[in-house]
């Protein structure tokens, strides 16, 4: 009977058994419910709150430092193969472009070992100036002059000793680079001469259109005759201090004739002051020579200087008529009136030979700075006188 009993309280407890697990697992889904709804309500809570939440997934956040070494490791050995890779290219590389180079230079001692033997046309084993300009002649089929190809030989002769061995010979394209380069270094020296030569032309004409403006050309024998007429002004007036010379020697026919032409100079009303202001005048004319403009300033300078001895004697004499006595004052009028016709004498003679008196003392000078020069234009050929040219340096020094 207990071996009867036996098989059925097992099967009673199986089910049991059975009962308690499907229970358990009726449980653990409930838990599991109610797991899933408080973690939606939580993130639902979180949207409407706003509150942050981790983007990066929890596996992410929850990896172990070992795993962070071991990715780190195996990022680092992948950089490390990439860069022996890429080395290994570049050994490579290098290598096919020294191969390349070598081959290149093969290539050209061939060519120039065979454009060598082709020049030498002799075989003595070099290269003369005549062979260089035959064998380049005939390659480039053009003419070319001894200084590009003696320029040439220079260029390339590295021994000095006038011709071409095979080391110092280089391809024709090198050569025919060379060639073009010395024309076109010809070409430019020679629009720089003919530059040069334009603006010298230039200057030329600036120059010839300002002397041709003050008229400052060469005088003619007539010009040179011109101007020693404007010397009777200072002379007629200085007759007067060499009266007593005159008187005594009118037997003299020179002396008659200025006796003459003193008296019909002294009969014209103002006579003294229309020589003067037309020779003022006409000095500004630069239509006339320089030359005679030159003398036409340097005679009135010089009447100017008779006026003060005559002013300083009268002047004595109507303080004191016997201060200076008779005797004295003829030789000193004397005297003055020999300097002055020495003065009027040597400028005379120096027209004549076509060069301008400027040798007196004092008044030359004074003439110099009132007569208008070269010196007078400007860079872009104004004109400017003298007195506004000082004016300006004047006020730019003071700037």
């Amino acid at each position: 009977r207990r071996q009867k009993r036996t098989p059925r309280r097992r099967s009673s407890l199986c089910v049991e058994n059975t009962q308690l697990a499907l229970s358990h697992n009726t449980t653990m889904k409930n838990q599991l419910c109610l797991a899933v709804l408080l973690s939606a309500s939580s993130i639902a809570r979180g949207f409407t709150t706003q509150r942050p939440f981790p983007l990066v997934p929890a596996i992410v956040r929850r990896n172990s430092p070992q795993d962070l070494v071991s990715k780190a490791t195996e990022d680092s050995e992948d950089k490390d193969d990439e860069i022996e890779r890429l080395r290994s290219m570049a050994a490579k590389l290098r290598a096919e472009a020294a191969n390349l180079e070598y081959e290149q230079q093969q290539a050209v001692a061939v060519a120039a070992e065979k454009a060598f033997n082709k020049f030498d046309t002799n075989k003595d084993g070099e290269i003369s100036l005549a062979e260089l300009k035959a064998g380049l002649e005939k390659e480039f089929k053009t003419e070319l002059s001894d200084k590009r190809v003696n320029q040439l030989m220079e260029d390339f002769d590295k021994s000095g000793d006038g011709a071409l061995q095979l080391d110092e010979f280089v391809n024709l394209d090198i050569m025919r680079n060379r060639l073009d380069s010395l024309a076109r270094e010809e070409k430019a020296l020679a629009n720089e001469k003919a530059k040069a030569a334009q603006m010298e032309e230039e200057a030329v004409k600036l120059l010839q259109a300002q002397l041709d403006m003050i008229n400052d050309r060469a005088p003619t024998n007539r010009e040179k005759i011109l101007s020693c007429l404007p010397y009777l002004f200072p002379l007629l007036d200085g007759l007067q201090f060499g009266r007593s010379l005159v008187l005594e020697n009118l037997d003299n026919p020179i002396a008659v004739v200025a006796a003459l032409v003193y008296a019909l100079y002294r009969a014209v009303p103002f006579g003294g002051m229309i020589a003067f202001f037309s020779l003022s005048f006409l000095s500004n004319n630069t239509s006339i020579n320089r030359l005679i403009r030159y003398n036409m300033q340097q005679a009135i300078y010089l009447d100017i200087a008779l006026f003060f001895p005559g002013l300083l004697g009268a002047l004595i004499s109507l303080i004191s008529p016997t201060a200076i006595p008779p005797a004295l004052g003829e030789l000193g009028s004397q005297g003055l009136f020999l300097i002055m016709l020495g003065a009027i004498g040597y400028s005379c003679v120096s027209s004549l030979l076509g060069k301008e008196p400027n040798k007196l003392p004092l008044i030359s000078q004074a003439v110099d700075s009132r007569m208008p020069s070269i010196e007078m234009f400007d860079g872009e050929g104004r004109f400017i006188p003298r007195n506004e040219r000082e004016k300006d340096d004047k006020k730019n020094g003071e700037e």
